[in-house]
C-alpha cells in the first residue's frame, strides 16, 4: 500500500483576483494554486502578507467574482478540474467565509474536451456568467433575483455554438440591459486564423430565456487581421461626464468607449460593436501576448511571453477613440495572470517562474520591484544530495525532515529558469559578519557591568583569545586588553556571574573577576596538568584535568575546591556538564566505560549512571551533554541529551525527584560527534543546537521534541547574544569568520535559488565531482526570430559557482537541444572506474532533400571532468532518432531513442576519445518518455502506452549476442509522464492526467499471460503532473509506518515523498482515512473520494485506491476534540495515540 505527502506544496500562481470579501476592509487579494485558495491583503508599504488559506478537494481551474444585486460584498466562484464548482463568501451572522453555494456539472461524460483553457466570463453588472469546458458548449448561469436567494447562482441553460475553437470570450460593457458577449474564436486547428463574433446572451427582454447563439441572435461577426489574436479586452464606458453620443450617420461615425480590445502578435484592433467601426494600429514589435489587467479605462497592462510589460494605451477625444499606442515599461516574471491592485500596485502572477509585486508610475512608464513571492514551479527536473552516505550511487537518508536530504530543482522556464535547493530545516538570518577569523574553538557573550544587554563577545583560539565590543548601534571594536583577562591562552569557558563579577577558565587558570573594576578576586590553577573540560554554573565549577582527575569547585567561595576525584587508570572523562536549573548536580560522561553518571557536586558521588556502550563499538563514546527543560514544564520534565562519538545523540527522561533516567531515544544527526549548546527560550526552556556536518536546532513543538536542520552548514560553534542592536541574536562561528544571526522558532521549508536566466531541463548529480551536470536552453529573439541555444554547465554543489565554459550545442545548421543528462561510473582506457556525465540530444529542425537514413535526429555526448574541474568532450556518437532518455546498467550505457531502446557496451580508448557499440535493442508501441533500471530489468514509460518491464540477457552458448526479452507490461492505455523502482517486484508510474499508479509485476501467477500482465496495486490522483521521479533508499526502523521510496517533483512546483506503508499498519491507516474523509468539511464541500480518484479517458475509479494521501491526513490534528473523537470511534487506538501517529507521519516531510 502507498502513502503520498507533500514536502513542499505547490506555489504556481495559476489565477489572481481583486476582490471585495470582507466587510469594512480593503478589497483582498485571492491566488489559486492548484488545490488551495490563498488570501492576501495590501500593506500600507505596498507589500502583499498572506493572511488566509482554503484547501479544496479538486484542482482549481476557474477563479471569478460576482457581485449581488444591492450587495456590498462580492462572491468568489471556483471551478475544479472534475467539474465541481462553488461560490464563496462572508456570513455575517458567523463572521467566517463559507461556501454559499455547490454544484455538479452532470453533462461531462458526453462530450469533448474544449481545445483551450478552461474560461469562465461574467457580465459587468455581475449578474450573468458564462462557462466554457466542452467544444462547441457554452453553460450559462444567473445570480438569482430573489430576495431569500440573491446569494444563489441558477443554472440556466447548456447551448451549443458553431464556434468550436474559442481562443478567448468576452462580455461587453452595454447601456441596454440586454447583455452581449463576445467570441474571439479560429476556424480552422491546422491553419492560424482568428475571427470575432459577437451575440446577444438572451432572447427575451426579462433576460430569462438564453439565446440559441444562432445566426439570429448574432450581432455581428469580423474577421481579424491578425492570426495570433488571442486575448479580448472589454472596454468601459468611462465615468457619467464621458456618456458616449449616437451619429445617425454610419459613414461619419467613429469609434467611441464601450466596445472591444483585440490584442494580436502583430496588431492591435479596437471594435465598436454600436458604430461598427473600428480602430487598427500596428505594434512596435512583435510578441504573443498572454495576460492582462486594467488600471482604468483608457489604460491597460499587458504582458508577453518574454516577460515584458506592455502599457496600452486607448488615445481619446472625448469619448472618441483616435488611436492605441503600446508601450514597454518593464521586464517581471512571464505572467499567468495579473491583477492591478489599485495605488499604482500591479501583481504579476506567475506559472513560470517567481510572482512579484510592482509600484506602477504611469508618469515615467515604468516598474519598480517590491517583493517577490518564491515558486519553484515548473519542477523540469529534480535531484537528491547531501543524503548522509555520500558514497557511491546508492543514497541511504533518515527521514527528510532532519535536513540532511536537500532536492535541488531545475524549475522556471526561459529567463525565468533557476536552480532550487528546497531543504527542511531552521533558517538563519544573518544581520552580521566579523570576517577573517580563522579555525575559531569557542564563542562567548559577556554583559558589562550594570548593562541589560549583551555587549562583549569573547572569541577562543587555539593559542589566544580576542574580545569585540559592541555599542547600542550595533558597531563593533576589538580590545587589546579586557577586565584583567588572561588573552594569550584558548579560552574555554566565560561567563557573567551573579554580584557583578566574571569568570573565565582557560586551558591552565580558573580567574574569578570584578567586572566594574577588573581586578582578579581569586585565582585557581591546576598542580599539574592542563583543564580538559569544564563547565559552570553560578555556584558551581565542574572540571577534569588531563582526563583523569574531576573536581567540583564552588564560586561562592572564592574558588575553593570542594571534593576531588582521580579516576587513575580505570576510566577517563570524555565530558562534563552542570545543568543550569538544577545546582547542585552535574553530569559526566566517561570515554573507557561509555557511561554517563549524575554526580553530587559535593561528593562527586554517582546519583545514577547508563551504559551508553552498544557491544564492542568503540565508537559508542559520549562527547558531549546538555540537561534543559526542552518540553514546557506542564507537558513533561527535563532531558538530558549525550552527543556520541559517532553522531548518535541519545536522549534521556530525567526524573526531577531523584534524578533517574528512563525513556532513552536515539537519533542520528550526522557521521561525527555533535557540539551541543543550550539556547534560552524564556520561563527556564531551552533549544539545544548541535553543531555538526549537520548542524540541528532541538526544540519542542506541539508537546514533543523536534531535531530540524539548520541552513548553516559551516557552523563550528555557537552562543546566544541578545544584544540591543541584534535583539534574541545568536553568534556562529564557521572555519574562517563570526556571523550575528536570528534564528527561526521552528522548521520550515528553505529555497534557496540560483537565477540562471534559461530553461534548467536535466539536473545530474555527481558525488565524486561534488558538481551538478546541467542541461540548459535558453531563448533569444533577434530580429523578429527566436533563437533556440542549448548548453551542458557544471556547477559546484555548494555556492552551485559555474566551472569552466558551457560545452554549447550545435546551432550551426539546425538546432540541437538537450533532452537527457545523467552522471555515470564508467571504464576509462586503464580499466579504471571513472565519473563521466553523458548527455541525450535531439535536433529540432526537419531537413529537407536528404534520405531517411542520412538525416541525424539526435547525438549521445560523453562529457568528462579535468583536475581544474572544467567540463570537456571525451566522446560523442550520433544516432538516428532523437535521444530522450539514458540509463546505466552496470558499465553498459541504456539510450531510449524513437520507438527503440538500445543498450550499448562503452571503451574508451584515452581521455579524449570513446567508443560505443551497439549491443542489443526492444522496439516500443509508441515512444519512450522515461527509463528506471532494477538489476537487469528495465522499466519503459510509453508515450500512451504505459509501462513495460524488459529484462538483458546476456549472450550465452548458441546466442550471438546479448538480447532484450519483454517480461510484463501494464496493458491500459496511460499517457506515462515518469516510472520510478519503488519496490522488488513494484514500479511507480504517473501519468499526464496527474495520476500516480503502483503496479506490479504478478511473478506468481498461475499461466504465462498472468506473469506478463502488471497489476495495480495502488491509484490515486496527485491533481498536478508529474515531471521527474527520483528513487531514495531509507535505513528505516523495524517500527516504522511509512517507508519513503520516492521524491516526485511536478509541473505545479510540487515536491511529494512517496513512501510504502508498512504491513501492521496498512488496515488502520485506509479505515482512519476514509473515517476521516466522512468527518472533516473543506471549502466547496467537494468529498475527498471524488477528488482523488483515478481519472482518465478511459475510465474514473470511485476513490483513492489503497493509497494514503499524508496531507489529507494531517487535517485530523485541526479539527475540534469531538471530531477526532467521533473519526476514532471504532477505529482501535485511541484520539491521543492517532494524534500522535499522525504528528510521527507529519514529521516525515
Amino acid at each position: 500500500m502507498a502513502y503520498i505527502a507533500p514536502i513542499h506544496r505547490p506555489n504556481s500562481v495559476r489565477h489572481g483576483l481583486r476582490v471585495q470579501l470582507f466587510p469594512d476592509e480593503d478589497e483582498c487579494l485571492i491566488l489559486t494554486k492548484t488545490n488551495r485558495l490563498e488570501i492576501w491583503k495590501l500593506e500600507e508599504t505596498g507589500t502583499l502578507v498572506r493572511t488566509d488559506t482554503k484547501a479544496v478537494n479538486g484542482t482549481i481551474s476557474i477563479l471569478q467574482k460576482l457581485r449581488p444585486r444591492d450587495a456590498e460584498l462580492e462572491l468568489v466562484f471556483v471551478g475544479t478540474d472534475r467539474f465541481h464548482y462553488f461560490t464563496l463568501g462572508w456570513n455575517a451572522k458567523d463572521g467566517k467565509l463559507e461556501t454559499v453555494d455547490s454544484f455538479f456539472d452532470i453533462h461531462e461524460k458526453h462530450m469533448r474536451d474544449a481545445q483551450s483553457q478552461d474560461m469562465c466570463a461574467v457580465d459587468p453588472t455581475g449578474r450573468f456568467m458564462t462557462v466554457l469546458l466542452w467544444e462547441g458548449v457554452v453553460n450559462v448561469l444567473r445570480m438569482h433575483t430573489a430576495k431569500g436567494k440573491r446569494q444563489n447562482l441558477h443554472w440556466m441553460d447548456q447551448v451549443r455554438v458553431s464556434e468550436l475553437f474559442i481562443k478567448s470570450v468576452a462580455f461587453m460593457h452595454v447601456e441596454t440591459g440586454h447583455p452581449k458577449i463576445a467570441f474571439l474564436y479560429q476556424t480552422r486547428t491546422d491553419i492560424p486564423d482568428s475571427h470575432l463574433v459577437t451575440y446577444r446572451l438572451t432572447t427575451d427582454d426579462k433576460n430569462t430565456e438564453v439565446s440559441r447563439f444562432e445566426a439570429r441572435d448574432q450581432v455581428d461577426r469580423l474577421e481579424i487581421p491578425d492570426p495570433g489574436a488571442a486575448i479580448l479586452i472589454p472596454v468601459g464606458r468611462g465615468e457619467e461626464d464621458q456618456k458616449r453620443y449616437i451619429i445617425r450617420n454610419a459613414s461619419t461615425a467613429r469609434a467611441q468607449l464601450g466596445g472591444l480590445l483585440v490584442i494580436g502578435e502583430t496588431r492591435l484592433l479596437y471594435y465598436d460593436d454600436v458604430a461598427r467601426k473600428t480602430v487598427d494600429a500596428a505594434l512596435p514589435e512583435a510578441s504573443i501576448f498572454v495576460a492582462w489587467a486594467e488600471y482604468d479605462v483608457s489604460h491597460y497592462l499587458v504582458g508577453d511571453d518574454y516577460g515584458t510589460m506592455w502599457l496600452l494605451e486607448i488615445l481619446l477625444d472625448g469619448v472618441t477613440i483616435n488611436d492605441l499606442r503600446m508601450t514597454k515599461i518593464g521586464t517581471t516574471s512571464r505572467a499567468s495572470s495579473l491583477v492591478y491592485m489599485g495605488n499604482n500596485i500591479l501583481f504579476v502572477g506567475s506559472r513560470y517562474g517567481d510572482s512579484q509585486v510592482f509600484q506602477l508610475d504611469l508618469g515615467t512608464k515604468s516598474l519598480q520591484l517590491i517583493q517577490t513571492l518564491d515558486s519553484i514551479a515548473p519542477i523540469l527536473d529534480l535531484n537528491i544530495m547531501d543524503m548522509g552516505n555520500r558514497e557511491g550511487e546508492g543514497q541511504t537518508t533518515n527521514e527528510y525532515s532532519s535536513g540532511q536530504a536537500r532536492i535541488v530543482t531545475g524549475s522556471g522556464v526561459y529567463k525565468d529558469g533557476s536552480l532550487r535547493s528546497v531543504r527542511s530545516g531552521v533558517g538563519l538570518d544573518d544581520l552580521g559578519v566579523i570576517s577573517d577569523l580563522f579555525n575559531i574553538r569557542a564563542v562567548f557573550s559577556l554583559k558589562s557591568p550594570g548593562a541589560s544587554k549583551t555587549d562583549t563577545l569573547i572569541v577562543s583560539f587555539l593559542t589566544e583569545t580576542r574580545i569585540f565590543t559592541f555599542n547600542s548601534s550595533g558597531d563593533v571594536e576589538e580590545v587589546e586588553e579586557f577586565r584583567g583577562m588572561i588573552l594569550d591562552e584558548q579560552t574555554m569557558l566565560a561567563r557573567n556571574l551573579p554580584n557583578g563579577r566574571s569568570l573565565q577558565i582557560t586551558t591552565t587558570s580558573v580567574l574569578l573577576i570584578d567586572s566594574e573594576s577588573g581586578v582578579v578576586v581569586s585565582t585557581w590553577r591546576p598542580a599539574e596538568g592542563q583543564i580538559t573540560n569544564v563547565s559552570a554554573s553560578d555556584e558551581w565549577i565542574l572540571l577534569s584535568i588531563d582526563g583523569r582527575v574531576l573536581l567540583s569547585i564552588r564560586i561562592q567561595q572564592d574558588l575553593a575546591r570542594v571534593e576531588y576525584n582521580n579516576l587513575g587508570e580505570t576510566d577517563q572523562v570524555a565530558c562534563v556538564h552542570l545543568p543550569p536549573e538544577y545546582p547542585n548536580i552535574g553530569v559526566v560522561g566517561f570515554w573507557k566505560s561509555g557511561t554517563i553518571s549524575i554526580v553530587d557536586l559535593n561528593t562527586l558521588q554517582s546519583i545514577h549512571s547508563e551504559s551508553l556502550r552498544q557491544k564492542d563499538n568503540n565508537a559508542s563514546i559520549p562527547r558531549d551533554i546538555a540537561l534543559s527543560q526542552v518540553l514546557p514544564p506542564h507537558l513533561g520534565g527535563p532531558t538530558l541529551f549525550v552527543a556520541m562519538e559517532d553522531g548518535f545523540v541519545i536522549t534521556f527522561n530525567v526524573s526531577k525527584d531523584n534524578f533517574s533516567l528512563s525513556g532513552k531515544k536515539s537519533v542520528v544527526l550526522g557521521t561525527r560527534a555533535a557540539a551541543l549548546q543550550l539556547l534560552p527560550r524564556g520561563n527556564g526552556i531551552y533549544n539545544v543546537f548541535a553543531t555538526s556536518e549537520h548542524p540541528s536546532l532541538i526544540y519542542a513543538a506541539e508537546g514533543r521534541i523536534v531535531y530540524s536542520a539548520v541552513t548553516a552548514d559551516d557552523a563550528t560553534c555557537v552562543c546566544p547574544f541578545d544584544a540591543e542592536a541584534f535583539p534574541d541574536s545568536i553568534v556562529v562561528a564557521t572555519e574562517k569568520e563570526v556571523k550575528i544571526s536570528v534564528i527561526d522558532a521552528e522548521r520550515r521549508t528553505h529555497v534557496q535559488t540560483l537565477p540562471m536566466g534559461e530553461t534548467v531541463r536535466r539536473i545530474a548529480y555527481s558525488r565524486s565531482e561534488r558538481a551538478f551536470g546541467l542541461g540548459c536552453f535558453s531563448r533569444q529573439v533577434r530580429n523578429n526570430e527566436e533563437i533556440i541555444t542549448s548548453s551542458f554547465k557544471l556547477v559546484d554543489e555548494v555556492v552551485f559557482k559555474q566551472l569552466g565554459e558551457d560545452l554549447v550545442l550545435d546551432t550551426s545548421a539546425r538546432t540541437e537541444i538537450v533532452e537527457t543528462v545523467i552522471r555515470a561510473e564508467l571504464r576509462d582506457s586503464y580499466g579504471s572506474p571513472v565519473e563521466r556525465f553523458l548527455v541525450g540530444t535531439s535536433y529540432i529542425d526537419d531537413v529537407d532533400g536528404q534520405g531517411v537514413r542520412d538525416i541525424v535526429g539526435g547525438r549521445i555526448l560523453i562529457i568528462g571532468v579535468d583536475g581544474d574541474r572544467m567540463p570537456y568532450l571525451v566522446s560523442s556518437r550520433t544516432l538516428r532518432g532523437a535521444c530522450r532518455c539514458l540509463a546505466v546498467m552496470d558499465d553498459k550505457i541504456v539510450a531510449a531513442l524513437s520507438k527503440t531502446v538500445v543498450m550499448y557496451s562503452y571503451d574508451e580508448a584515452s581521455s579524449t576519445s570513446a567508443a560505443m557499440t551497439k549491443l542489443a535493442s526492444y522496439r516500443l508501441a509508441t515512444y519512450p518518455v522515461d527509463l528506471a533500471i532494477e538489476g537487469n530489468t528495465i522499466a519503459v514509460a510509453d508515450l500512451m502506452k504505459s509501462v513495460t518491464l524488459v529484462e538483458y540477457k546476456t549472450a550465452v552458448e548458441g546466442d550471438e549476442k546479448p538480447y532484450f526479452v519483454e517480461v510484463s507490461r501494464h496493458y491500459q492505455c496511460c499517457w506515462a509522464t515518469a516510472v520510478c523502482h519503488v519496490d522488488e517486484e513494484s514500479w511507480l508510474e504517473s501519468d499526464a492526467q496527474g495520476n500516480l499508479l503502483v503496479l506490479r509485476r504478478n511473478v506468481d501467477g498461475v499461466t504465462t499471460e498472468d506473469k506478463r500482465r502488471m497489476e495495480v496495486t495502488s491509484e490515486i490522483n496527485l491533481g498536478e503532473a508529474v515531471n521527474k521521479m527520483r528513487k531514495v533508499t531509507v535505513d528505516a526502523s523495524e517500527n516504522a509506518v511509512i517507508i519513503p521510496r520516492a521524491f516526485l517533483g511536478t509541473t505545479e512546483g510540487g515536491v511529494y515523498l512517496f513512501g510504502l506503508v508498512a504491513a501492521s499498519y496498512q488496515d488502520l491507516l485506509i479505515r482512519f482515512q476514509s473515517r476521516l474523509a466522512e468527518v472533516v468539511e473543506t471549502t466547496g464541500n467537494i468529498l475527498f473520494s471524488s477528488y482523488r480518484s483515478f481519472r482518465n479517458e478511459e475510465r474514473e475509479s470511485e476513490g483513492p485506491f489503497r493509497f494514503i494521501d499524508g496531507e489529507f491526513l494531517e487535517r485530523f490534528l485541526d479539527i475540534g476534540e469531538e471530531r477526532q473523537e467521533e473519526v476514532c470511534k471504532g477505529l482501535g487506538p485511541d484520539v491521543e495515540a492517532m494524534r500522535n501517529l499522525v504528528e510521527e507521519l507529519k514529521r516525515m516531510h
